[in-house]
């Protein structure tokens, strides 16, 4: 179950429609109250959620799914007509896991759609496959993640980026791979979101934050 909010109605309904038609299962919410209701209801599988709505800021909803559990891993697009490349990294920063500026054609935002149920229906590889590099350990299939023993508390986005290095340690990555293949959509603001995801990695990493490399004028490596 997808859960949109959104209060124009019109566009509500149009990307709800076409959701459906696309044969996934959707639900539109006005605003913050409904939408709480249809969380306490049924625990959507992704949400998108728009930015400007008549009784709370998407990005404060944003803030409180992360802090709910049952929610805080589910998968957010936020839906806006804010463009701005400001407004998009404050909202990758935040938690979302991708951003869709209006006016947004409806094949693309399905597609983006499908990419976020894919990433919260992910299929488990083994259930005990753990990645370790110098300390750090991350499971997979738990989206859990250790530094010395001790809990990692991660974003969706953080960990993903963690985990994509960690698979190929030793490996560079230029940010424009990395924006490719872990946000799994093109930035056309830029590569910043990369380095800023990174600074936060290796400040949640502490005395591991060397961990992940930076090679001048290429990009990002795990240490092999």
């Amino acid at each position: 179950m997808v859960y949109y909010v959104e209060d124009d109605k019109n566009i509500r309904e149009l990307t709800i429609y076409a959701l459906s038609q696309a044969g996934i299962e959707a639900r539109g919410c006005c605003d913050d109250a409904e939408f709480r209701k249809a969380c306490s209801e049924r625990t959507p599988d992704a949400v998108l959620l728009d930015v400007m709505l008549p009784d709370a800021d998407g990005l404060q909803i944003l803030a409180r799914i992360r802090q709910t559990p049952g929610l805080s891993r589910v998968p957010v697009m936020m839906l806006t007509a804010k463009d701005a490349e400001l407004d998009k990294v404050r909202a990758l920063d935040s938690g979302a896991d991708d951003y869709l500026a209006k006016p947004f054609g409806m094949m693309e935002m399905v597609s983006r759609t499908r990419a976020l149920l894919r990433r919260a229906g992910r299929e488990q590889r083994h259930a005990e496959e753990v990645l370790t590099v110098d300390g750090v350990s991350l499971w997979p299939d738990r989206r859990e993640a250790t530094c010395n023993g001790k809990a990692l508390q991660l974003t969706l986005r953080e960990f993903d980026l963690l985990e994509f290095l960690m698979r190929e340690p030793g490996v560079v990555f230029t940010r424009e791979q990395l924006l490719q293949r872990v946000w799994g959509w093109d930035f056309d603001g830029g590569s910043r979101t990369v380095d800023v995801h990174v600074q936060q990695l290796r400040a949640k990493l502490g005395k591991h934050s060397d961990l992940i490399e930076t090679v001048r004028g290429v990009g990002y490596r795990v240490k092999g």
